[in-house]
């Protein structure tokens, strides 16, 4: 498949590179703040290309090979990421969106996909472990909802430059945990100087180093505690897992196959892995 890149900072390269092991094409890139650092550069820099040869343009209006891009697919910041899936659903080009932050607006991009009759698929973590978390987590909080003695909490860490927080990760398992749990019904993501209500699941964020991401969940009781965590190694299950989700949204199963027809609507990481589990 014909991939448009939104968004060329260390996922959108990694992406880039995964996207040719699979035998798919990038067709076009578009990256503002590369050309402001590539301007006093040499060589492909200066000229704003890429490994794969695509042209690295500013803004989604002026990449004009996004045509030929059968989807796109946006790692960028909170800031952007609205108005660049808005921009890709005015051309009815499928979007996969990794960029977390900007889940508040979810009703207006919805309603601007579906209005468009284009394609957005988006995840608050595309790694495939993480998502199977999500379901365990989930598992583990409806297992311990009738036992009260079980407190519940948890904390997520990222590096330092990570531009949101709590991590939409964050957010997506203490939601599903909270839907499993009928005495646990707030999440609390600030600090507390306080004892938590027992409807309260704390659950805080730290921002260190070059860290990829650690998500934990806690149960805990006077006799013991169990611990369930996810820690992400590096950035490549993220950037392997929105390649599937593209595949799957573009109706290409798999490595090496033509795409198919595009599905229309919006979707998750749920949907993709019901053809899995």
């Amino acid at each position: 498949m014909n991939i448009a890149l939104i968004g060329y900072g260390k996922m959108g390269r990694l992406i880039e590179s995964r996207a040719l092991e699979r035998g798919h094409r990038v067709v076009a890139v578009v990256e503002p703040g590369i050309m402001d650092r590539a301007a006093g550069g040499t060589g492909a820099a200066k000229a704003g290309a890429t490994p794969s040869g695509a042209r690295i343009h500013r803004t989604i209006g002026e990449a004009e090979n996004l045509g030929d891009a059968d989807g796109a697919i946006e790692f960028t910041r909170p800031d952007t990421a609205v108005e660049n899936i808005k921009a890709l659903a005015e051309r009815k080009i499928p979007v996969v969106v990794g960029t977390t932050g900007w889940y508040d607006r979810l009703d207006e991009v919805k309603a601007a996909v579906e209005g468009a009759g284009s394609s957005l698929l988006w995840a608050s973590n595309f790694s495939l472990g993480v998502n199977l978390f999500y379901r365990i987590a989930a598992f583990a909080a409806a297992l311990a909802d009738p036992f009260p003695e079980y407190d519940v909490a948890g904390w997520e860490a990222h590096h330092n430059k990570k531009a949101d927080s709590p991590s939409g990760t964050a957010k997506t398992l203490v939601e599903r945990v909270l839907a499993q749990m009928s005495r646990k019904n707030k999440p609390v993501w600030e600090k507390l100087d306080r004892p938590p209500a027992p409807d309260e699941l704390h659950y805080p964020s730290l921002r260190i180093g070059s860290l990829p991401g650690v998500h934990t969940l806690l149960f805990d009781s006077p006799a013991d505690t169990i611990t369930i965590t996810h820690t992400a190694r590096s950035r490549e299950g993220f950037a392997s897992g929105a390649l599937v989700a593209a595949e799957w949204l573009l109706g290409c199963p798999g490595p090496g196959k033509p795409a198919g027809t595009a599905r229309h609507g919006v979707f998750t990481m749920d949907d993709v892995l019901e053809c899995f589990v």
